[in-house]
């Protein structure tokens, strides 16, 4: 009865994942290839793929002292009334990562999540996806809020246009932020910045090391005469604060309700998760 009811369990999403890690990689270094781009972009492309970044471990630089992107996130959850919380992070467990929390998981939300396993997580409150996300910003991870394909396959969900999810990635594990330097058109598109939210560097700090450069998992950060800059495929996903040896990169957010409204209409435009 229980196969009817839900979609597999933890063990056999977990296994799918691992074999269809490999392939997940080869498709996202190939996508920017000659010929092969055409047949592995279509996997990549919107409305199938949307990916918004939020970084949600950032602070916003003075005069701002608060941790708004984070609050963008949690006034999110609030307003949502089906939530499920998984107890691990599948990629992080897949690849055994040693550097950030492996059993701080994704939200899924939406109706959709009425057929997630319950070896998977738990049905949650609001408060407790509050509380999910804060623990998430303590633990330096980036908010991902994810419409993709992938998802609804690997956990037998059905109802992919009332499903959503929120990824707390890292730098290192992630299947959404790995291997992004040389990307595919529509993988580039897939995976978004939040208007409202920039990234800024202080010339009279900054010394052109390069380090943010390097560490930047879209390769949006360039150094020019002497000064790094991000350029227009910049997510603005803090990796680069919390790199720079100096100090020179901060965050930049506009008002709090005009960048949730940019989220909610972006959110809106390929899935119902309220109704």
């Amino acid at each position: 009865m229980k196969i009817i009811q839900y979609g597999p369990g933890k063990k056999l999403v977990r296994f799918m994942t691992w074999l269809s890690w490999p392939i997940i990689i080869l498709a996202k270094r190939l996508s920017s290839y000659p010929v092969v781009k055409h047949i592995i972009n279509p996997f990549f492309a919107y409305p199938w793929n949307e990916v918004t970044v939020i970084p949600i471990n950032q602070e916003v630089g003075p005069p701002d002292s608060v941790v708004l992107p984070r609050q963008v996130v949690e006034k999110l959850v609030s307003t949502v009334n089906d939530i499920f919380i998984l107890d691990e992070c599948i990629c992080r467990n897949i690849v055994d990562c040693n550097a950030y929390p492996k059993n701080i998981g994704c939200m899924a939300l939406g109706k959709a999540i009425s057929r997630m396993h319950p070896s998977h997580g738990h049905k949650a409150t609001a408060q407790e996806a509050i509380e999910h996300v804060q623990k998430a910003a303590q633990a330096g991870l980036v908010a991902n809020i994810a419409h993709t394909w992938i998802d609804p396959f690997a956990f037998g969900l059905t109802q992919f246009n009332r499903l959503m999810f929120i990824c707390f990635c890292d730098d290192c594990c992630c299947m959404y932020r790995t291997h992004m330097k040389k990307r595919g058109i529509n993988l580039n598109h897939s995976y978004k910045g939040l208007p409202g939210i920039s990234i800024d560097v202080n010339a009279k700090i900054c010394d052109g090391c390069g380090v943010c450069a390097d560490q930047c998992f879209v390769a949006a950060m360039k150094i020019q005469n002497g000064i790094a800059s991000p350029d227009e495929n910049c997510r603005a996903c803090g990796r680069c604060i919390d790199a720079c040896p100096q100090g020179a990169v901060s965050l930049h957010m506009n008002s709090e309700h005009a960048v949730y409204e940019q989220l909610v209409n972006r959110i809106k435009a390929v899935v119902d998760i309220w109704g």
